[in-house]
């Protein structure tokens, strides 16, 4: 299970998989519809671009991937706000996935 911690690709699938079943929760209206579509976006394209890091052709490609990683991320964890704003009820549960890179 530690090992799991350190499994970046797992754990940004993972995150990805979270924030969609999160959403599939969520009512779709005027002011959720385009947050959803921002953040399941942002969200899932933090794995994809880890997985294109692991296999970049060099370091420099590397470090320019790793930083989209961290952009995504950052921005994800800005949609997250907005949905709060939208969605007060789901502050907590919200909460517990735009920290996991704490975890």
């Amino acid at each position: 299970m530690s090992n799991d911690k350190y499994n970046l690709e797992e754990r940004t699938a993972k995150f990805g998989e979270d924030v969609i079943k999160f959403f599939k929760k969520l009512k779709k209206d005027t002011i959720t519809l385009p947050l959803i579509s921002q953040i399941v976006r942002s969200a899932t394209s933090v794995g994809a671009n880890y997985c294109e890091a692991d296999d970049a052709e060099s370091r420099k490609d590397f470090k320019h991937k790793i930083g989209i990683c961290k952009k995504e991320s950052r921005e994800t964890k800005h949609w997250f706000r907005m949905i709060v704003v939208a969605e007060p009820s789901l502050k907590e549960e919200a909460r517990i996935l735009w920290q996991e890179p704490r975890n």
